[in-house]
């Protein structure tokens, strides 16, 4: 690079700093475009609308509910990855979908919840179930029915109904004679509803007939069938408009539940975790950056400094990213941005740690810095790809607080690769090009490190890593014989009591975080109450872990002592678990295919299935370990959790694939006579500063959120350190000696 190349490449990052930073703080344009203020907050974080319904009808089966909760929560999503959805009392279902501020709105384009029946045109007889009245383009007035929904399915006049479609969305395609653009509705059906169509359109075709779909009441569209459909995948096209198309697809979702449901009540509600939380953390993010900043600065000099610009570049365009894709950040989406910092660095450690490898070897700068970006470039690629995999099949098979971690982790992925292998490259050839050409400048000299025997004392790793793994095991055993559950379920997975409280005055959140909240702890003996302010009200909803009725009465007598509160002012429902038993199914199938689909990246990466193999087995115990961790420390296991969790898998296996990258590299050079313990314990010891670099920034950005955090993020803080501790140690002393036992001693090539 040229000096006027380097010096236009400065102002270049200099240029992009300033406008990520106006973007971020100010925005673009008068709607303030990019702003941070603009990014969709979870209901953990902003609040937004809570709706509950009634079942119509008898008392619904249990079978029922949770059906029709899960149907639910999935269509919900079109508004919110962290839209949540659960039962309360026996035949009531509440939604709450955050960042939205008009419950109006949202139940008009949610639609009223009813039956939905796919009616043939004419019956068995040959006699019309339908009729034409008018030709306005608007079904609903142009078509009637000749007979009763009860005479229709009694006579199999309804092919078939909501509970065959299993979903429905509003897309576009090309027609096949003008090629015009048209906006269509694809609907996919179950196995039933696959073959119940197959045969009601075939007669149809050869008829030359339409199929009506009535939905509560009316009809909303009468397609012409112009083929067989076998498949269970069907299309409705027309003269529609996206909206029209959009419109139809979300009244075919929502006709699919098995229950019949009206509106009960809807309120806005507010930030459960309030002000305090989001400006502690904001503050607690900013101040770890700068602690990572002036490390990397510290230990790498120069190419430290230009890692730390890229690290703030990353941060601006996460936030700008946010907003572009409309993603919405909750607590577990933090989560993935932290770990999204946390590649960020390691990326840029592995890049200046060869750096500094090939100073050691007495290369001159430039041919250092060629060599580190090209040697680290399969470990950066490799890992980040392999956590890519990982997100992108939770995002497309999970749900919930699941997916919304996916969206977050997969942008963090592909932003900290592009600013460690584009944006720091370009800073550190830039500063090169100018002139900074001092070997003083970009890294201390290293003499080559003794290699550590860590193979050697494997037998004591792996008798520690056993013995972790059944403590929490134990555990799990002591506190179900004590009676308190082998986890300490919060809420979101067991359910609880939704309390709602009118007090005599309107309190902020910070002031009944701070004085009622401790009240009800005390009460309840629950740690991690959830509360919600009802807008323009003064009533305040509490959601804590099941309340007998003597600890329904003691919180009513606190209530009633501290705050004047009558007992017709409470009210309390059970309610059921926000993580319904099939988002949890969700979660595990989305997990395991993720595991599946890293072992098999891994393996045709290094043409080993060795490697792949004690990869996995490594995520395993971490993830046990950590089980154990909120076993013992009975940390509430919710929402949180499963973000948790996920972070530590990805983290994990990003460092374990540093390492074996190393590995496969040595192989291919390893020196006749040299045993392959050798070979491993030198790769590790040459990547032990990258995996206790790596892990110490990263447990800084976390350990300031849990020293500065409110209750509910140091629950979820605390068992991340822990997550990151155990990933270091698994991948330094467990990895490596899982695959040299492997290669060695159990299976041969």
């Amino acid at each position: 690079m040229k000096k006027s190349k380097g010096i236009l490449s400065l102002i270049l990052v200099v240029a992009l700093m300033v406008l990520l930073g106006v973007t971020t703080t100010v925005g673009l344009g008068r709607g303030h475009s990019g702003a941070m203020k603009n990014i969709n907050l979870g209901l953990d974080l902003e609040g937004g609308v809570s709706i509950t319904y009634q079942v119509k009808g008898d008392k619904p089966s249990d079978e029922d509910m949770a059906d029709t909760i899960y149907k639910l929560q999935r269509r919900v999503e079109q508004y919110s990855t962290e839209a949540t959805v659960y039962q309360e009392g026996d035949d009531r279902i509440s939604i709450e979908i955050p960042g939205v501020t008009d419950a109006n709105e949202i139940l008009d384009e949610l639609g009223q919840p009813g039956s939905l029946y796919f009616i043939a045109e004419k019956d068995s007889d040959g006699n019309a179930n339908y009729k034409q009245v008018s030709s306005t383009g608007d079904a609903a007035a142009d078509f009637q029915l000749n007979k009763t929904i009860d005479e229709l399915l009694d006579d199999g006049s309804v092919v078939l109904t909501g509970t065959d479609v299993k979903t429905a969305s509003a897309g576009s395609t090309n027609n096949g004679t003008t090629g015009a653009k048209q906006y269509v509705v694809s609907l996919e059906l179950n196995k039933d509803g696959t073959e119940k169509f197959a045969a009601a359109t075939k007669a149809a075709y050869a008829n030359g007939q339409s199929i009506g779909i009535y939905y509560d009441g009316a009809f909303v569209s009468v397609p012409n069938v112009n083929a067989e459909i076998s498949d269970g995948q069907a299309q409705i096209s027309g003269n529609m408009t996206y909206e029209e198309a959009d419109r139809l697809a979300s009244t075919i979702r929502i006709g699919g539940l098995n229950l019949e449901l009206e509106e009960l009540r809807s309120n806005v509600v507010g930030a459960q975790l309030g002000e305090e939380a989001i400006s502690t953390s904001l503050k607690a993010g900013a101040i770890g950056l700068a602690i990572v900043f002036v490390f990397m600065c510290w230990v790498y000099l120069l190419p430290g400094f230009a890692a730390g610009l890229a690290l703030l570049i990353y941060t601006g365009l996460m936030l700008v990213a946010l907003n572009a894709f409309d993603i919405t950040l909750t607590l577990p989406g933090i989560a993935g941005i932290i770990l999204g910092i946390g590649m960020a660095v390691d990326a840029n450690v592995i890049i200046f740690a060869r750096v500094k490898e090939e100073f050691t070897d007495g290369k001159s700068v430039k041919a250092a810095l060629n060599a580190g970006f090209h040697k680290a470039m399969s470990a950066i690629l490799d890992g980040n790809i392999t956590t890519l995999i990982a997100a992108a099949v939770l995002w497309l098979r999970g749900s919930g607080t699941v997916k919304g971690f996916a969206q977050t982790l997969a942008l963090g992925i592909v932003l900290s690769m592009f600013t460690a292998l584009v944006i720091t490259k370009m800073i550190v050839y830039a500063f090169y090009a100018v002139g900074i050409r001092s070997e003083k400048v970009y890294g201390r000299m290293l003499k080559e490190r003794k290699p550590i025997n860590f193979l050697g004392k494997k037998k004591v790793f792996f008798a520690i890593s056993a013995a972790l793994i059944l403590i929490g095991f134990v555990f799990m055993g002591i506190n179900s014989a004590q009676g308190k559950g082998a986890l300490n379920y919060s809420l979101e997975f067991k359910g609880g009591t939704s309390t709602n409280v009118t007090f005599a005055q309107d309190y902020t959140l910070e002031k009944i975080d701070r004085d009622i909240v401790p009240l009800i702890e005390d009460v309840t003996g629950d740690k991690n109450v959830q509360v919600q302010k009802v807008a323009d009200s003064n009533q305040v909803i509490f959601k804590t872990q099941t309340l007998d009725l003597e600890k329904r009465e003691a919180f009513a007598k606190v209530m009633s002592d501290n705050y004047g509160v009558q007992a017709d002012q409470i009210t309390t429902e059970n309610i059921s678990s926000t993580v319904s038993s099939e988002m949890r199914r969700d979660a595990v199938i989305a997990v395991i295919i993720a595991t599946v689909c890293m072992l098999l990246y891994i393996w045709f990466r290094f043409k080993d299935v060795r490697f792949a193999t004690s990869a996995v087995l490594a995520l395993l115990h971490d993830v046990l370990v950590v089980l154990g961790f909120y076993v013992i420390a009975r940390v509430s296991v919710g929402n949180t959790f499963i973000a948790c969790m996920l972070t530590i898998v990805g983290y994990s296996i990003n460092a374990t694939i540093v390492i074996f990258d190393r590995i496969r590299e040595e192989l291919k050079t390893k020196k006749r006579g040299e045993g392959l313990d050798a070979l491993v314990n030198r790769c590790i010891t040459r990547t032990l500063t990258r995996s206790i670099y790596t892990s110490l920034t990263t447990f800084v950005m976390v350990a300031v959120l849990y020293v500065m955090g409110v209750s509910s993020i140091k629950e979820f803080a605390l068992p991340l350190m822990v997550g990151i501790v155990c990933g270091a140690y698994s991948s330094v002393c467990i990895t490596g000696a899982l695959w040299y036992v492997m290669k060695t001693k159990i299976v041969k090539k």
